[in-house]
Formats: C-alpha cells, structure tokens, sequence
C-alpha cells in the first residue's frame, strides 16, 4: 500500500487543480461497472469525458511511476443535510410542510392554468395535514414552512400559504338503498313505527367505500422570488408524459435524494395507511421499485431526461406509491 500512497501523493496537487476533478484516493479499480481486486490511484470527476475533448494534460496517464490509475464518474459532490436546511429561492426536492406536519418534499414550480400564477406543488398531507375537507385539519391560508417542522422550521421560515388542495377521503359515504330487501324492511318497519310516531321515517343507505386518486395540494409563495423551479439535481422540468410498466424513473426527495427505479405497475388500487392507522383506497396508482422513504412525500417523478410521470406520496419496504400526474394537474387545473 505504500507505493500506491506514495505515488497519490506526488500526483494529489496537480489532479485537484483540474475543474473536472472532484477527489483522488487509492481504491479497487473498476472494470465494467465491476469492482476488481487490482488496487489503483482512484480519480473521481464530476462527469466522465472521452480524451478528445480534454487538454493533454488533463488526461489521466492509465500508470503513474508504474501504479494503475482509474477514473469514476461520481458527480457534483454535496453536503447531504442541505435538504432539510432553508434554503432560498426554495428548490424542489427539499424540505416543506404545513405549520402542523413534520416535514415532506418540495415537489415542483407549477403554474395556475388561470392566472398563470407560480404555485408550490406537494402532497394533500404534506401542505394541508391530510384534510378531507371539513375536519379541520387545514385551511386555505394556512402558513407553509419551508423547511418543515420537523427540520426545525418555524413561523420565521413561512415560505407561502395554503391556497387549495383536493380533498382525501378518509371513510366511507352513504346512498339510500335500492335494493328490494331494504325497501321491504324499510316499509315494514315504518307501518310498525308509525303507529307510535307518526311523524318518524326509517331510511335504509348503502355504505359505499370513497375512492381516491390523488394526493395533491397547493401553496402560493408569499413573493416568487421565494421559490426556483429547477429540482435539485436534475435541473428544469422538460414536459409530462405518461408512465409506462418497465419505463426507468427517478426523484430528488427530502429524505432519500436522488433514487431511481423502473415502473412496475400502472392502473393500481392500493389500501394505503395514513396516520392513526386508518387504511385509505387509492385507484389508478403507479408504482415502481423506487426506494424511498418517509419525508420522500411530494416528490416529482421523472424520467432520465426530466420529463414528469407522477407525485411520489406513499410506499412500503419494497415499492413506492405515486399518482399519475395528469390526475393531478386536472385536479388542482395546473401545468408545468
């Protein structure tokens, strides 16, 4: 080992003063992806370029003094915990949340189809507390926090308010029944009771189970210049398109950064828990073998070149849960 040591560092200094060149070290040399068990002055740079497009001496020797070197493309190099710090102007893929939930992900910059307005995009639960409408969960001007709470956030960090959301529901609805039987108990049960009360009626209903589709709210920024629209890491947003089973897809999220994954289904009805344990029905979901993990929730979904299939807002130990972005930009009448 201490040849290797020796020779990095007489070759440190004038490899770190390349723009290209993140870091240098000594490691296993990689061929095809694969680690091997050759040892190699190891040079990391931001992006891998073929020598013709490099100054000779930039170009990495393949030995130096007679030690084997290796080049590994690893990108731009970052502190992890910017994510959950404020950050402005506010970047998807970042910390933010309702001044009464912990924290979830910065999802996009989208535009009111109306006005024409710059909105924050992210999950019902993550800008409006899981509402269903008139539970009192949230509100419409409620102060959004970026980071969230749970990151420390207070009311020094509001980044915008609540401006609308689609409802989740959280239960069931009731019908009156049609069906023969119930009517049948309905009228018996009435000639009995209207013998006592006349004024009284007994009404049989149907519990339906409510159904959703998506999990999506928005926040409107307290000034635009308070948000970006570029996702950390990926950069802009490059159109919408429609997720496809075996299509590669990837998110900047909060808790997980960047991950990647393949659809696996589309067109899915899921039993999802929300807080308190209480199962919610969602149709028409996609998922993918994407890892993700709590405080992931809002996140885009794109493909490799930044085109939006979803909003990332639940999974398990093995999937990952999102809705189909069209859904969502009908439902909140939006667009990128």
């Amino acid at each position: 080992m201490d040849r290797y040591f020796n020779v990095l560092a007489k070759f440190r200094n004038k490899a770190l003063r390349q723009k290209n060149v993140v870091g240098v070290g000594v490691g296993h040399k990689e061929v095809g992806n694969m680690r091997t068990k050759q040892l190699s002055v190891v040079v990391f740079v931001e992006k891998k370029l073929p020598a013709s497009e490099l100054k000779r001496s930039h170009v990495v020797p393949r030995k130096i003094d007679g030690v084997d070197t290796d080049v590994i493309e690893v990108g731009r190099i970052k502190m992890l915990g910017v994510r959950t710090q404020r950050i402005r102007p506010a970047m998807p893929g970042c910390s933010i949340g309702h001044y009464r939930v912990t924290a979830g992900t910065l999802g996009a910059v989208v535009k009111d189809r109306s006005t024409g307005a710059p909105l924050i995009l992210s999950n019902n639960h993550i800008l409006a507390n899981g509402s269903n409408g008139y539970d009192g969960r949230a509100v419409v001007g409620d102060p959004i926090l970026q980071p969230g709470k749970y990151d420390g956030g207070n009311e020094n960090d509001r980044i915008g308010s609540l401006l609308r959301f689609v409802p989740i529901s959280r239960g069931s609805a009731e019908q009156q029944s049609s069906c023969p039987y119930a009517s049948g108990f309905s009228a018996v049960t009435n000639a009995m009771l209207h013998l006592i009360r006349p004024n009284y009626e007994i009404k049989v209903f149907k519990k339906l189970q409510q159904n959703n589709i998506v999990d999506c709210a928005l926040a409107a920024p307290d000034n635009p210049e308070l948000i970006s629209g570029e996702i950390l890491d990926f950069g802009l947003i490059q159109g919408v398109t429609e997720a496809r089973p075996g299509m590669p897809v990837r998110k900047s999220g909060r808790t997980t950064g960047v991950t990647s994954g393949t659809v696996t289904t589309v067109g899915t009805s899921l039993k999802v828990e929300m807080d308190g344990n209480e199962m919610v029905m969602f149709n028409d979901q996609v998922t993918t073998n994407m890892s993700s993990q709590g405080g992931d929730s809002g996140s885009l979904v794109l493909t490799p070149d930044n085109q939006v299939v979803g909003l990332l807002f639940a999974g398990s130990d093995k999937i990952t849960v999102f809705n189909k972005i069209q859904h969502v930009m009908d439902a909140l009448n939006i667009e990128f």
